[in-house]
């Protein structure tokens, strides 16, 4: 058997692999840093963690039972877009726009709650946020401000879109262990996948190569004459 001239690179079902799995990751983070370009905020996605601005209040958050609701319930993702102050118009619910803030200056920690007035102190402007669930304004609670009073340099930006229930995937994938155990199943199927493409071709090409052990030898074939050849019939007659 004559030996096989080794595959062009690309060809392989490795390389492939490989290269399938980089375009995911660059697609993934375009899309991504795509979003905080286009809508000038480094949070551009977000998932609702808790039930502050859940109606009726007193009530349970009712969460994925309320898909078309005008407020937020947990497990929403939501879609938040940067603004200048002069984009945020506060009100009421269901008037006011939503915002996303830093609890506190320099803190990590997000709020979403929905601006219902604005206010300008030592030529700082300010907004006063409340939940829709709460009875009250707040947090931030800042000494010598008005409760709930959000400064606009910690504004993230406001919600502009809201899709039930993805969020929920989100706020699973906080743990820890999860998202471990998600990227190992991603890693493993996509090995298992390559291997038995690979076991598959190769399996492919050897039977391609190898002649069938069943198939007939050329001696064994029987040779026909080309001429015609004829069948005589005796005829008897009929009484």
């Amino acid at each position: 058997m004559e030996a096989q001239e080794p595959k062009p690179l690309w060809k392989n079902e490795y390389f492939r692999t490989i290269v399938t799995i980089l375009i995911v990751v660059v697609v993934v983070l375009g899309f991504w840093y795509g979003l905080r370009l286009g809508l000038s905020t480094d949070y551009p996605v977000l998932a609702v963690a808790s039930g502050s601005m859940s109606l009726p209040k007193g009530v349970p958050d009712p969460g994925w039972a309320s898909p078309f609701s005008p407020t937020l319930h947990t497990g929403d993702l939501i879609v938040v877009q940067g603004v200048s102050a002069s984009d945020i118009h506060p009100g009421p619910y269901p008037v006011g726009d939503i915002l996303v803030f830093h609890v506190s200056p320099g803190s990590d920690e997000l709020i979403v709650h929905r601006a219902i007035s604005k206010t300008t102190i030592d030529g700082t402007i300010y907004f006063i946020t409340q939940g829709d669930a709460n009875s009250v304004p707040g947090p931030p609670d800042t000494p010598g401000l008005p409760a709930g009073a959000v400064p606009i340099q910690d504004v993230v930006g406001k919600v502009v879109m809201r899709v039930p229930w993805l969020g929920y995937i989100a706020l699973d994938m906080r743990n820890s262990t999860a998202i471990l155990l998600i990227v190992i199943l991603i890693i493993v199927f996509i090995i298992v996948e390559s291997v038995v493409s690979e076991v598959r071709h190769e399996r492919t090409n050897k039977n391609k190569n190898e002649p069938a052990e069943n198939a007939p030898k050329p001696e064994d074939i029987p040779r026909h004459s080309s001429a015609c050849s004829f069948r005589t019939f005796a005829f008897r007659p009929f009484y």
